[in-house]
């Protein structure tokens, strides 16, 4: 027998199958999708096994053998083996690393030293030993004795509990026998509760879903912000595990992931695995094993959760489907929804698209009829959507109200007063953006990106938030020794310092990637919140979404045009998303929600749209745009990057690479540079870039690909090929 094995090097120039021969003592037990241990030169590697046959298609006479199984107790299946070839195409990276993203730490390729199995001990009676007798002939071991009594009543008891010198002693007679039983370390708590009742709009979408569930079909769900569309979901894998499916649940966020997951763990049970980025190693790799032993029927997790193998899979949904996390921006940069619509079209089954604010192209297909539209136009319960109050904050600036504009201060004080609590979005961390010395001009940069150095107080550094770097901030400046440093612009810690200077008896909490980098502090800030702990969350885009809290009645909007002035062609569109998915937060259940955005660039049209919560109208004029500038929905994108540590290099490179592309992409495939990136310098390597418009191109994958090629083994220049880039 002979295996085609996929070596673990991440190369390109071996990114193919290498013939060995199978060893005698593992030709029962190997399989396709296999982890196995092959010599490769003068070591031994770990690789895939891709195919097996009983002849060689080789003309060599002697084959290296495989002669171990690195794993027996793991196999990629077929599906997510030829979803590991559709991403390598589609991303064109190399196929080891298409398979390597699939995996959690635990499993990837190369060799692992940790044993991520988590087992517990138990204590029970030798069967086939008369306990009695033993008892009657050994009266003097008292503590044998007792354990044995113990052992009688109880059946099995945890080693620790009777850990002695006795219990050796009865092991060592074989008088007693442990057992080891595998223990997860996530595990349900909480009572199953009963379910909600649909209401009829959700009634009718559910059935309309339901229909398709033998056969492939895609749906936009568009539900204004409350509208339940978390109930649909459950409702529809309730009766997928019916069918005796599996059903797999995608969020943007891990902050998302917490309520979700306690909401679907009260309504399912132990049937629930999880899959985020914020889980330990042994975590990631217990719910890995729960999916592929068939433990559980659902799976609920962010962004790499898509590649889970879960086994009879009956529904995907994408909830919040619009949002930017669902693209990969490492290698492979894939986009979520395309590992979605494979598996989707794999299995046969349908998969659904959630959002409050769909992006342009998933409502323009849905307009087209490639995807099914489905509509949720009213909040559960009958809630009304809060009011949205726009507010100028030239004017505000005028009064010297830099921060919280007259109104929102007084509505923030109404909310205390009633006992009502308040979230607060500004979307932009750290402390100050800027330092710079009011006496020589001196502004701290970062030495490896020329990026502005943002100052966290409560560290006291000065973070790069491209590469890392970090610096210990210094009272005088690097420049002229003068103790005149100006902190200019606004983060998320400094407005928590602002809020507890406004608001003394406000009990404030601070939600962003800062506060929330420890293992469960997401949990721990979204509980203490829902239970009332405290009185003001406030944070970046991350508590924008998703997130759903009874005594909620107001949301305030600090300097809503950061995202707004981004240089990016979906800067209306992500600004329009974040702001009504903000407003959603308010007034979610029996008492009325408001909203207060502050801006500076109150006459920019989006605002409209936004207070009049007017998503047909921000698409009609949004559209517009787009086809005037030639940007999807009406042309695909793509990017190629060409980065070096040499700026004359890059820059000679970069235009070699658009002269080779424009002799091969047709003519009326659109090619824009090479032109500097949005972010020139990242880490001491400067980067150039070309973007491509183009609607139907036979020629350009092509072209990447031998582009790509081209570039593998040229150690001072680094093509980066995105074919589907979500901004340029």
């Amino acid at each position: 027998m002979y295996a085609k094995i996929l070596v673990e090097y991440n190369v390109k120039t071996l990114d193919k199958t290498f013939t060995y021969k199978v060893a005698d003592k593992i030709k029962d037990t190997i399989k396709v999708g296999m982890k196995v241990k092959v010599p490769f030169g003068h070591t031994y590697i770990n690789g895939f096994v891709l195919a097996l046959s009983n002849q060689a298609d080789e003309d060599i006479t002697t084959f290296k053998e495989v002669t171990e199984i690195a794993k027996d107790n793991f196999v990629l299946n077929q599906e997510l083996l030829d979803l590991g070839v559709y991403l390598k195409e589609k991303t064109l990276c190399s196929l080891i690393s298409a398979y390597q993203t699939m995996l959690p730490p635990s499993l990837k390729i190369k060799n692992q030293k940790n044993n991520y199995d988590l087992t517990v001990s138990y204590i029970i009676l030798n069967n086939n030993v008369d306990i009695e007798q033993y008892i009657s002939e050994n009266k003097r071991c008292v503590k044998q004795i007792a354990i044995l009594r113990r052992l009688k009543e109880e059946k099995r008891v945890l080693k620790k509990e009777i850990n002695c010198n006795g219990l050796q002693v009865l092991l060592s007679k074989n008088i007693v026998l442990e057992e080891k039983e595998k223990k997860y370390r996530l595990n349900y708590k909480d009572e199953l509760k009963p379910d909600n009742k649909l209401t009829e709009e959700q009634e009718d979408v559910f059935k309309k879903i339901k229909a398709s569930f033998h056969k492939e079909e895609t749906f936009l769900l568009y539900g204004v912000t409350g509208s339940g569309k978390t109930e649909v979901y459950i409702h529809l894998i309730k009766e997928v595990i019916k069918m005796g499916k599996t059903a797999l649940l995608l969020v943007p966020e891990i902050s998302l992931s917490t309520q979700l997951v306690e909401r679907f763990y009260q309504r399912f049970g132990s049937k629930v695995a999880i899959f985020h980025s914020a889980l330990s190693e042994g975590e990631k790799y217990d719910e890995y094993q729960k999916i592929t032993n068939g433990e559980v029927d659902i799976v609920v997790g962010t962004r790499s959760a898509i590649f889970t193998p879960l086994n009879n899979l009956g529904i995907i949904i994408i909830d919040e489907e619009h949002s930017e996390n669902y693209k990969q921006e490492n290698m492979p940069r894939y986009r979520t929804l395309d590992m979605a619509l494979f598996r989707s079209k794999y299995n046969k089954i349908p998969l659904v698209l959630g959002s409050a604010t769909p992006s342009l192209e998933t409502m323009a297909r849905a307009k087209k009829g490639i995807y099914t539209l489905l509509t949720l136009s009213k909040r559960v319960n009958n809630a009304v959507l809060p009011k949205i109050t726009l507010v100028d904050s030239r004017q505000e600036m005028k009064k010297r109200n830099p921060i919280f504009s007259e109104l929102l201060q007084t509505k923030i004080n109404e909310c205390l007063e009633k006992k009502e609590q308040v979230i607060l979005l500004l979307n932009r961390r750290g402390h100050s953006p800027i330092v710079t010395c009011q006496n020589c001009g001196y502004t701290y940069k970062c030495p490896n990106c020329d990026i502005s150095l943002t100052y966290h107080k409560s560290t006291n550094n000065l973070r790069c938030h491209y590469c890392g770097y970090t610096n210990l901030k210094s009272d005088v400046c690097p420049s002229c020794n003068e103790k005149a440093l100006n902190y200019y612009g606004l983060g998320t810690e400094k407005l928590e310092l602002e809020v507890a200077k406004e608001f003394p008896a406000a009990r404030v909490v601070r939600m962003d990637v800062d506060t929330t980098s420890r293992k469960g502090a997401h949990e721990k800030i979204i509980k203490d919140f829902q239970n009332g702990k405290y009185d003001i969350l406030l944070g970046t885009q991350m508590i924008s979404k998703g997130l759903d809290f009874a005594n909620v009645t107001l949301v305030g909007v600090i300097n809503a045009d950061l995202s707004l002035n981004m240089p990016d062609f979906k800067a209306r569109e992500k600004t329009f998303s974040l702001l009504v998915q903000t407003a959603g937060r308010s007034g979610r259940s029996e008492k009325k929600g408001e909203v207060v955005i502050q801006s500076f660039n109150v006459d920019n049209e989006i605002f409209k749209y936004v207070v009049d919560s007017d998503y047909e109208g921000f698409y009609q004029f949004e559209m517009q745009n787009r086809h005037k500038l030639d940007y999807p929905p009406y042309y695909f994108l793509a990017c190629v990057k060409i980065a070096s540590k040499d700026y004359e290099l890059a820059s000679k490179q970069a235009n070699k690479v658009y002269n080779y592309l424009k002799s091969k992409v047709d003519k009326r495939t659109i090619l824009l540079g090479p032109s500097t990136a949005n972010q020139f310098r990242i880490n001491g390597i400067f980067r150039f870039q070309i973007v491509i418009k183009y609607k139907k191109d036979d020629n350009l994958m092509k072209a990447l690909k031998d582009l790509d090629n081209m570039y593998v083994i040229n150690k001072q220049v680094n093509l980066e090929i995105d074919t589907s880039p979500q901004s340029i």
